[in-house]
């Protein structure tokens, strides 16, 4: 298997095969590029790697310096997002695009805080990210130890937020462009403390009332909030994508 390690700046991206659908990896909470492959999730869909229908580009997080810092308020925290936004669109999508030989849309992928990055990115720049792949996430970033005032930064960085407002030619265009996997166990540490089960539920819920186009996957009380389980769902899952 093709395996390429590249420093974009400040931050790291790991490219894994030689062809295929792109498809954008966030790792969870705080985590680095190489997270993916050490917890055997690259494993898990080696077949689909080297059969060259798929092609996976994992990228640091940067959530100790946004969403994770709790001594900044959430307003803070949700501008130096943006940043890291900013260093994905500039630095990471030319990157796969040269990679893969021409412009291309690129899927998104994300377990825990990273389904969130795949969601809200997906459905804020749905022109390059069409689909998103989403394992046990939470989409509300105002229920992560948030305190502060709430301004603009907070409101663009938040899907509960601003998908409840969205409306008129934009919304008609993100119901023909986006769609939206949400997949989620019922297990341990889906309900508590992350929030996982009920904050899935609830933006599937949301997705629904706007006509986004969607799919909500919940599996048994047997499925926790772990790798194991998120190894299991995407072998399940990616193979109908690319």
């Amino acid at each position: 298997m093709r395996r390429e390690q590249v420093e974009l700046g400040a931050l790291t991206l790991v490219a894994f095969g030689h062809h295929g659908r792109p498809v954008l990896v966030f790792p969870s909470e705080q985590g680095r590029a190489w997270d993916f492959e050490n917890n055997g999730m690259v494993g898990a869909v080696a077949d689909l790697v080297d059969a060259g229908r798929v092609k996976l580009y994992c990228v640091d997080s940067a959530d100790a310096y946004t969403w994770s810092d709790n001594s900044v308020p959430i307003e803070e925290r949700a501008r130096r997002h943006s940043e890291y936004e900013t260093w994905i669109v500039d630095q990471v999508v030319p990157w796969i695009a040269e990679d893969c030989g021409a412009a291309a849309d690129i899927a998104t992928l994300g377990c825990s805080l990273g389904a969130f990055h795949a969601a809200n990115i997906a459905l804020r720049r749905a022109d390059l990210f069409p689909l998103a792949l989403c394992f046990s996430g939470n989409y509300d970033p105002s229920a992560w130890n948030a305190w502060g005032k709430r301004g603009d930064a907070t409101y663009f960085s938040n899907p509960m937020d601003y998908v409840a407002n969205l409306g008129g030619e934009h919304l008609d265009w993100l119901r023909g462009r986006v769609s939206v996997l949400l997949v989620v166990g019922q297990g341990a540490w889906e309900v508590h403390p992350t929030r996982s089960l009920p904050g899935t539920l609830a933006f599937a819920q949301l997705l629904s009332d706007k006509g986004i186009r969607h799919e909500l996957d919940v599996w048994g009380h047997d499925i926790p909030h772990d790798w194991s389980s998120w190894r299991t769902q995407l072998a399940h899952h990616l193979p109908r994508f690319c």
